[in-house]
């Protein structure tokens, strides 16, 4: 168990962390975005690669609350912040950062309207 993982269990330790469906209303309150993928960090810039060390694949995972609403939402494998961060960058592609930027605004709208 990652510190991460910890940290999160000493704020709900009777909650799992489980994987967002496509079809969650999360992914479909603003943008649907039905086709989601990996976002990288800045490490892209001189990796070249997608991923962070042995994050190769990209999930969106959460925990949920009594009634089943997302309460906190996990871009794991993805950097959205570098993304928000490097979006004016011009080796920065778009697709990434647009994509950071709608799933941003679908969990924000999510949180004041669930």
């Amino acid at each position: 168990m990652g510190d991460f993982t910890r940290s999160l269990r000493k704020v709900f330790p009777d909650r799992e962390v489980v994987e967002i469906p496509n079809n969650d209303p999360i992914f479909h309150v603003l943008y649907d975005l039905d086709e989601r993928f990996q976002v990288p960090g800045a490490q892209i810039f001189y990796s070249h690669k997608t991923y962070e060390q042995d994050g190769f694949d990209a999930h969106w995972r959460g925990i949920r609350d009594n009634k089943g609403r997302v309460v906190v939402a996990i871009c794991h494998n993805m950097d959205l912040g570098d993304a928000w961060e490097h979006s004016d960058e011009a080796q920065y592609q778009e697709k990434w950062a647009g994509l950071a930027y709608k799933i941003a605004m679908n969990y924000f709208i999510y949180d004041l309207t669930h």
